[in-house]
């Protein structure tokens, strides 16, 4: 298993939803870095360190919402697994949309999971509670 930290990248543009996931994090203990972009675009800046943003280092695993503004979830899945360089993400969907429309889009982009923020438990305890025992268990590739 990497030795590496592993970093969150969470790509959420609702303030209330970005606090419950660190709340969330800070009530298991999980001492991961999390990142925040508010859409797409700046979650792309970060992952390449472009635009005075710090680059994210490997590994990583992104909780990504599908409704922003600028640049969508799925934007953002057709942009990372069409980049090289990206397109070995873990990506799971933390979402609202309960949609099986938006389910099957998703994982036609190889999503790792697809997690319904309704059905996350309060404060999202449950979908971070399986995130933290995914990473612990698999082993990531470091760059």
């Amino acid at each position: 298993m990497s030795t590496a930290p592993l970093n969150v990248l969470l790509i959420e543009d609702d303030e209330i939803d970005i606090e419950a996931v660190q709340r969330a994090f800070k009530e298991q203990k999980i001492l991961n870095p999390i990142h925040v972009a508010r859409d797409g675009v700046e979650g792309l800046e970060m992952m390449r360190g472009e635009n005075g943003q710090e680059k994210i280092t490997s590994p990583y695993l992104i909780l990504l919402d599908i409704n922003m503004p600028r640049m969508n979830g799925f934007e953002f899945l057709d942009v990372v697994r069409a980049d090289p360089q990206l397109n070995k993400s873990i990506i799971f969907v933390l979402t609202t949309s309960s949609d099986d429309e938006d389910k099957m889009r998703a994982y036609e982009r190889h999503v790792a999971g697809y997690i319904v923020k309704s059905r996350a438990g309060i404060g999202f305890l449950d979908a971070v509670k399986m995130l933290d025992s995914y990473w612990r268990v698999i082993e990531l590739p470091t760059e």
